[in-house]
């Protein structure tokens, strides 16, 4: 059914997005991978950019996102993603080009490759989800790993002395003159879906006029990866993870 229908019976409150293919998604139950992926099929058509978009997305959960958003992908080696997305948009200047990362890909492996891109300016978004903890590897303890927090790594807990301290990574990339646009989200509520996808919409309008790089922070769950229901999972995310990474706009300059 397309939109134009949809809005003609006036009965749906909302329909699929036409990028977003009907493949099973091999994400676990309660992940906020399929809502960011919704979110950013939405975006893509509602402005009118699907023919004139890259997206790249390295290892991890999201290896095999290019499996549900009908788009052009590039697949990148582990953390190289900001790389591959600099040549990218280097080589084509009118495509809108966006990576799409997990926590342990950005703020691990590719820590370097993401401030330098950052730093630059590449006129690109970054799109980085952050569930504190390696989902597709077993569980392993991640850079955004909270203090105290249980993992297959760390299971007494991180300890800062031992494991040093979770790598707040988002407010050291607003403070780099190459960002226009920092902000961090979440999907765990329909309000919380909406800001994201607003968020998602301004750093892509961004990455499209010049201004610089953006970066969009998803503080997600992992239900799998912290032995937790949806539910709970939630519930803990909203307890713990948002006291040190806590949701809103770090930075905002589009409109100097």
């Amino acid at each position: 059914m397309t939109p134009e229908e949809i809005k003609q019976k006036g009965s749906i409150v909302a329909a699929k997005p036409r990028l977003l293919n009907d493949n099973h998604m091999h994400y676990c139950p309660g992940c906020s991978h399929g809502v960011v992926h919704r979110l950013i099929a939405e975006v893509i058509e509602e402005m009118q950019v699907e023919d004139n978009v890259i997206g790249v997305a390295p290892v991890g959960c999201a290896v095999f996102a290019y499996n549900y958003i009908d788009i052009d992908w590039i697949e990148a080696a582990h953390g190289r993603a900001p790389a591959v997305a600099t040549g990218a948009k280097r080589l084509n200047p009118s495509r809108m080009v966006f990576t799409y990362q997990g926590d342990g890909d950005l703020a691990a492996i590719g820590t370097a490759e993401t401030i330098h891109a950052a730093n630059r300016g590449e006129n690109i978004t970054i799109i980085f989800i952050n569930n504190g903890i390696y989902g597709m590897t077993g569980g392993q303890m991640a850079p955004t790993t909270l203090e105290g927090m249980k993992t297959s790594t760390t299971p007494y807990g991180r300890r800062a002395d031992l494991n040093g301290y979770p790598l707040n990574i988002t407010p050291l990339l607003a403070m780099l003159p190459g960002t226009c646009y920092v902000s961090r989200q979440s999907v765990h509520t329909a309000v919380a879906v909406r800001k994201a996808k607003a968020a998602i919409k301004k750093a892509f309008t961004s990455s499209l006029a010049g201004k610089g790089t953006s970066v969009i922070e998803i503080v997600s769950t992992c239900s799998s990866g912290w032995k937790m229901s949806p539910a709970k999972a939630n519930e803990w995310m909203e307890k713990n993870m948002f006291g040190h990474y806590p949701p809103g706009d770090l930075k905002d300059t589009t409109n100097d």
